[in-house]
């Protein structure tokens, strides 16, 4: 494992980080898990308050193997939830009961969206606060998870000490959000960067076309797209950590040879991003990254799996997404979960980190996957099942 420098704590942290927020219902895999990405160099451990049963088991794991002074803990204040400085404590004391600890490494405002978010917190004494907890060592760094324009990243950066920051970053949304202005940004004042959605929800593991593919391959057969996104990212000061959200123990080995074995990029590989973007861009119609901060829908629409079905069906062929759209919305059932059914309420577009017009999106798809006709022969066979 290679390690890079938080320079505000001299902390020394792994590139490779986990994200814990897709841990598993199989929780002796998840501990498996935990212990072989220990094993394997990875310090730094991302979870936060609103990622179901995310925080309450790894306190357990860690508790139970006695690996609590081996890692660093990030976790987030959840600022949709506050509604008065009260709830600093109230979630903050909850989270620590979670994780079995009476301190946080690394504690993130959650899902910053614009600078008038982190002002209403600075107008509820959210400074104050975070200044009290420091001093009694239960917060050793305080930083932010980031999700809004590039301009009010640098509002936010400009107004607070920060020791470090998390932005949305990868080789296809390298100027999305905060980007690599607002990358190059922290960098230059010394904060540390922790990079989320390095593998954009894991369409550029294993999502991409074929034709890019075959582009990486050609360059060099030894590495998996996997391994280009995180290169990618690796090869750039700024960054320090990367996060994976690794949901089975075969991606965490891929991804612990590929931060072994990472060696600085060439100017010709460098150069073959800019073609394998170009043809993303035809297929990946819809920004998704699977993150489900939209689920549950009202109407039991499997959002992400629609949207993921739907950009699979312009990379790979429309047979392959149509596949994917029947297992997540059980067209041929009694009662399928179609896109149909949504009614535009707008609870999931209000929670959407991306910014993606769901209700608007979700009629795209089921114009390609539920035309009239295939309506209607879907109806025909859920009268013969019946």
């Amino acid at each position: 494992m290679k390690y890079r420098e938080d320079k505000a704590s001299d902390n020394m942290l792994s590139a490779l980080g986990m994200g814990c927020m897709r841990f598993g219902r199989d929780k002796a895999e998840t501990e498996r898990m935990i212990l072989a990405a220990i094993d394997g160099g990875v310090n730094f451990f991302d979870t936060a308050y609103i990622y179901p049963g995310s925080e309450k088991t790894l306190g357990e794991i860690l508790a139970k193997h006695g690996r609590r002074k081996d890692v660093y803990i990030a976790t987030k204040l959840p600022l949709m939830l506050v509604k008065s400085a009260a709830d600093f404590d109230k979630f903050f004391n909850e989270q620590l009961r979670r994780l079995q600890t009476d301190y946080v490494d690394y504690y993130f405002m959650h899902s910053v969206t614009d600078f008038a978010q982190w002002q209403s917190m600075q107008a509820m004494g959210i400074e104050k606060w975070i200044a009290e907890k420091k001093a009694t060592g239960q917060i050793r760094q305080v930083g932010f998870s980031y999700h809004g324009t590039c301009d009010d990243f640098m509002k936010i950066l400009d107004s607070y000490p920060w020791e470090f920051c998390m932005i949305q970053y990868n080789y296809y949304d390298e100027n999305y959000q905060a980007g690599r202005k607002g990358l190059l940004a922290a960098e230059e004042k010394g904060i540390t960067v922790i990079v989320m959605e390095p593998l954009l929800g894991g369409t550029l593991a294993t999502g991409l076309p074929k034709q890019a593919v075959e582009i990486f391959a050609k360059s060099d057969s030894q590495l998996t797209p996997a391994d280009w996104a995180l290169g990618w990212l690796w090869n750039q000061s700024g960054v320090t950590v990367v996060l994976s959200g690794m949901g089975t123990t075969n991606i965490l080995e891929q991804n612990l040879r590929a931060a072994d074995n990472f060696a600085p990029l060439t100017d010709s590989q460098l150069a073959i991003y800019d073609n394998v973007v170009q043809i993303l861009k035809k297929s990946h119609k819809i920004n998704c990254t699977s993150c489900n901060y939209c689920l549950p829908c009202p109407q039991g629409i499997n959002i992400p799996s629609c949207f993921s079905a739907y950009n699979t069906s312009y990379g790979h062929g429309w047979m392959k997404g149509m596949t994917l759209y029947a297992t997540g919305t059980g067209i041929v059932k009694q009662k399928p979960n179609s896109p149909h059914k949504c009614n535009s309420c707008g609870k999931c577009e209000k929670v959407c980190p991306q910014y993606i017009p769901i209700a608007k999106s979700l009629k795209k798809v089921a114009g390609r996957f539920e035309p009239l006709p295939i309506r209607a022969v879907m109806a025909l066979v859920r009268r013969v099942m019946k």
